[in-house]
């Protein structure tokens, strides 16, 4: 009885092609036509659940459809799968949604055209709201009146704004339904071409970014649209063209450039410069000079290490730095930088574009070798970075958004600009290396079913896009796909590294900004700030020139004997610890004391106002004094260099003695009768008995200093060897 059960229940899981096209139309298409009719039956299957809200039972029923079965064998398989900490009455909604939803995306987008599907749009938006709001308490209905008649309305592209599930339902997509940013994040990473669990919160900042924070369909299903065009458009890049370059049987184009005469890209080499044409694959950079017709394509390797530089750099005609729109690639390779530039009449948009998904796909390939990874390993990291640009590119396309404007939506870029992203990096590896989540197969396979592998998400997806061939994966169509990076009810050690990052980041971000405040323009401004934040310091070190002076002979004699005290019983070694202890203790004082108070501003007397002719001579003039300071200190090496080299003998003889005797003192007398004697040299340096006989003898060891020659010094012009 239970075999027939099982048997019956797979049938209707996994129908045939032409079932299952017809399935995905029915449910897709939305049409007043399938969807009246299909509502009907259905209705009468599934039942609502009464613990979930109307769009919750909408979505579900959906989902069950998408899956051949019906709502009361979902639950049931819910129970009998999931753990009991999962099917607690607070989470069991939500949890229960999320099952129904990795489900039925998990079967959904194994179709090779679901993601220009308006069906699908509508769909997991609506999966989005109802994770928002699964419990019946917080019932998203919308009554039939408010449902313009219970008649699709059509946007401009004339794509329905209203469809019908098998519940008959009206579910309205207006301004009052908007997703949440949690909603986003738990939903939009089952489907890996639509967002990364890595960037998923970046992607949900810009795409909401002139929306309240909040997510707006019209907007979702652009974004999804834009995608669409961004695959198809890889998908119709062919080796026929880019016959001139000699492309690996596992490369894949990734975006290319200067196909426009309008539009070109100039390739500048020393004093040269050419149009031509410019190729991202995941292996390397390939530039075809020419217009129209191109000539043999130059290979710049970005999957070796070859110590490669991609940074932004000035570019211009004739080796002039006059445009910030090139990008600079440099290894060990080549003789000489190469320079790509990206013109346009406004802003460097293309360039940062072009700079930051190249730098993806070397970041890739240092995160493959700096963790060791294995082939398959390796080739789900590159897919990532893939799927990654494509969703950057997409949004580029349909929101006009330029990189300079939000985070970046690429994950080994973010990992490297982040503070702690080596934490994303490690996470990321680890997974890879673990293959397959146990988590994933224990909540999208039965217990009683033989648990087939699970594969890389990541380049699964670009084979199901056709985008790389099911050769190059070595994957089989029997093969079970992986739900992104998600599982219910339990958060992706990825996920939780990225939010605690998000935090960390986020108070990083509020103590730079601060920083931005306080900085004020102007040399002589900059040097009245340091003076009154050193003013302790400076207080410090005038008392002690008081001292050393012996302007006050009681309080200099006071202290001698108290720091000769402390030297003779060996107490100066705890000096540096008290200071410090000291230290923390006043902060911990402080932080008692000023408990959620403000701190005060720091209140600098602003010196008379300059203006920028007079700030130039300022600075110049500072910059003759550490000029100065330069050369008297190169002068004193090279006379040491002398010394130590015999150039001057007699000077040589004086400074070995001293040497001599400086060893021997070292090794016979303790350390603390050394620092004792050199303590009162300095400080007894200006008493009334030895005041004259120290000026004497500085006198003459300035002297001596003077008659040292300095080391001989030659400077040689390197040749300039750039071709002109």
């Amino acid at each position: 009885m239970e075999e027939n059960e099982s048997a019956e229940m797979a049938q209707r899981k996994q129908p045939n092609d032409g079932d299952s096209s017809w399935l995905f139309k029915s449910i897709f298409s939305l049409s007043n036509k399938t969807s009246t009719g299909d509502a009907r039956d259905s209705t009468k299957h599934n039942q609502p659940i009464s613990v979930l809200s109307t769009l919750a039972n909408s979505v579900i029923s959906s989902c069950a459809k998408i899956l051949g079965t019906s709502t009361e064998e979902l639950q049931h398989n819910f129970d009998v799968e999931l753990p009991d900490h999962l099917k607690k009455p607070p989470t069991y909604a939500r949890n229960f949604l999320e099952f129904c939803s990795y489900k039925a995306l998990h079967l959904a987008i194994t179709r090779p055209n679901y993601l220009g599907n308006k069906g699908f749009h509508r769909l997991t938006f609506d999966m989005m709201l109802a994770w928002d709001a699964p419990g019946a308490d917080s019932d998203l209905i919308v009554n039939d009146t408010a449902s313009c008649s219970k008649q699709d309305v059509e946007d401009e592209d004339g794509w329905p704004l209203f469809y019908y599930n098998s519940t008959n339902m009206a579910v309205q997509v207006d301004d009052k339904k908007t997703v949440g940013p949690e909603g986003f994040a738990r939903i939009a990473p089952a489907c890996p071409i639509i967002a990364d669990i890595i960037t998923v919160h970046n992607l949900f900042d810009v795409l909401t970014s002139s929306s309240g924070h909040r997510l707006h369909f019209l907007i979702y299903d652009k974004y999804l649209r834009s995608l669409e065009k961004v695959v198809k458009s890889v998908q119709n890049v062919g080796p026929q063209i880019m016959s001139n370059c000699s492309l690996a049987e596992d490369e894949i184009i990734v975006d290319i450039d200067g196909t426009v005469p309008t539009h070109p890209v100039l390739q500048h080499v020393g004093m040269s410069a050419w149009p031509g044409r410019l190729t991202l694959t995941n292996y390397a950079l390939y530039f075809e000079s020419g217009v129209g017709l191109y000539d043999k394509a130059v290979r710049y390797d970005l999957s070796t290490d070859r110590k490669q530089v991609l940074k932004p750099e000035l570019t211009g005609p004739l080796g002039a730095r006059l445009f910030d729109k090139a990008v600079m690639y440099k290894s060990i390779s080549i003789a000489e930088p190469v320079y790509l530039e990206f013109p346009e009449f406004k802003g460097s948009s293309r360039r940062d574009y072009w700079l930051d998904i190249s730098l993806e796909i070397l970041r890739a390939h240092k995160f493959n070798r700096k963790y060791n990874l294995k082939e398959s390993q390796q080739s789900e990291a590159l897919a990532r970075a893939i799927l990654g640009i494509f969703r950057y590119r997409a949004l580029r396309e349909a929101l006009h958004v330029s990189s300079s404007n939000f985070k970046t939506l690429l994950c080994f870029n973010l990992a490297e600009s982040i503070p702690g992203g080596y934490m994303i990096m490690e996470t990321l590896s680890s997974c890879l290396k673990q293959g397959s989540s146990s988590m994933q197969q224990d909540i999208l396979s039965s217990p009683s079913r033989k648990r087939q592998p699970l594969f890389p998400v990541a380049l699964l997806t670009l084979r199901i896009l056709r985008i790389i061939s099911s050769r190059e994966t070595d994957m089989n169509e029997e093969a079970t796909f992986q739900v992104g990076d998600v599982c219910v009810g339990k958060e992706n050690p990825l996920e939780t590294i990225v939010k605690q990052l998000k935090r960390d980041t986020g108070r990083a971000e509020a103590a730079q900004a601060t920083v931005a405040q306080v900085k004020v323009e102007g040399v002589d401004t900059n040097v009245a700030v340091m003076k009154e934040l050193l003013f302790p310091l400076i207080e410090l070190f005038n008392r002690l020139q008081l001292l050393v002076s012996w302007e006050d002979p009681y309080k200099s004699l006071m202290f001698v004997l108290l720091i000769s005290y402390l030297i003779i019983r060996d107490w100066i070694r705890y000096m540096l610890p008290l200071i410090f202890m000291f230290l923390a203790l006043i902060m911990l004082w402080n932080r008692h004391v000023n408990r959620r108070k403000h701190l005060e501003a720091f209140k600098i007397v602003a010196p008379p106002s300059k203006n920028p002719l007079e700030q130039l001579i300022t600075l110049q003039d500072a910059i003759a004094q550490v000029e100065i300071l330069i050369q008297s200190g190169n002068i004193i090496l090279l006379k040491l260099r002398a010394l130590l080299l015999a150039a001057a003998p007699q000077a040589t003889d004086h400074v070995t003695l001293l040497l001599v005797f400086m060893a021997v003192a070292f090794a016979v007398v303790p350390l603390k009768f050394i620092m004792l004697l050199a303590f009162w040299e300095f400080f007894t340096r200006n008493t009334s008995l030895r005041k004259d006989i120290s000026e004497r003898w500085l006198r003459r060891t300035k002297e001596w200093w003077i008659r040292i020659p300095a080391a001989p010094l030659q400077l040689i012009k390197p040749d300039d060897k750039k071709r002109k």
